[in-house]
């Protein structure tokens, strides 16, 4: 996998602050009660043939994830999670009810905790709440007119509640992730922490994150079948 360059502080090879970046592909079950209506939208924007092929790419996808993390040391892995606004006994809580739910992401987490690994608090939970509000208009809408209104006031605001949320995210590990120690980070796709990260973590990308973002945007277009292909059998790849 891709290995960011740093230019921080190192120890013979390696830096001294160790980063796994998982790109994160949301399913159903990560997006709680509006999971059905995202995926009914999705599916008349893909199309339902190709919709539910996605949807079994990226099962095989976390299985790949999943199989990675089970061969790895768990203990005193320092965990991050996109959306994850708690710590502690809250935290765990979250990611309990995320895997009961039958979210692969949480499941995968909840793995690593019961291993040693430490869930902590990731995100801003005002920036949080404010785009899971645009997504629920944009999700529930039923006329052209309320969802033409709903995703132009979602785009007003998109990339500076992104933007605020991909810096709170780095600023977060900056500040709690020590010398010598591990972490991961669960992060949608089309986040951008890493440009945000500070420069003595080593990152590794247990996916490509660039393919994994090519691999939507041929999904949504549908312009080169062939290269969704190839895509769609790297997500699948055993890491």
């Amino acid at each position: 996998m891709a290995r960011r360059q740093t230019n921080g502080a190192v120890r013979g090879e390696y830096v001294m602050r160790k980063l796994l970046y998982v790109p994160v592909i949301h399913v159903e079950s990560d997006m709680g009660s509006i999971g059905p209506d995202i995926d009914k939208r999705s599916a008349d924007i893909c199309g339902r043939e190709r919709w539910e092929k996605h949807k079994k790419t990226v099962n095989s996808f976390w299985a790949s994830i999943e199989e990675y993390f089970k061969g790895m040391d768990a203990g005193n892995l320092k965990i991050y999670q996109d959306g994850m606004p708690a710590d502690g006994e809250l935290g765990r809580r979250i990611v309990e009810e995320g895997a009961r739910r039958g979210s692969r992401n949480f499941h995968i987490v909840l793995d690593l905790m019961e291993r040693g690994g430490e869930i902590r608090k990731t995100e801003d939970v005002g920036l949080l709440k404010e785009e899971y509000n645009h997504i629920l208009k944009l999700a529930q809408t039923k006329s052209l007119w309320e969802r033409t209104t709903a995703y132009a006031g979602y785009r007003m605001h998109k990339d500076r509640i992104m933007e605020g949320r991909d810096q709170f995210v780095a600023e977060t590990i900056d500040k709690t992730l020590k010398e010598e120690e591990r972490g991961v980070l669960f992060m949608g796709a089309f986040h951008n922490v890493l440009q945000y990260l500070a420069g003595d973590i080593d990152v590794k990308e247990v996916k490509n994150i660039e393919k994994v973002r090519t691999y939507f945007t041929e999904l949504i277009s549908g312009k080169n079948e062939g290269k969704f292909n190839q895509l769609m059998e790297y997500l699948t790849l055993e890491i």
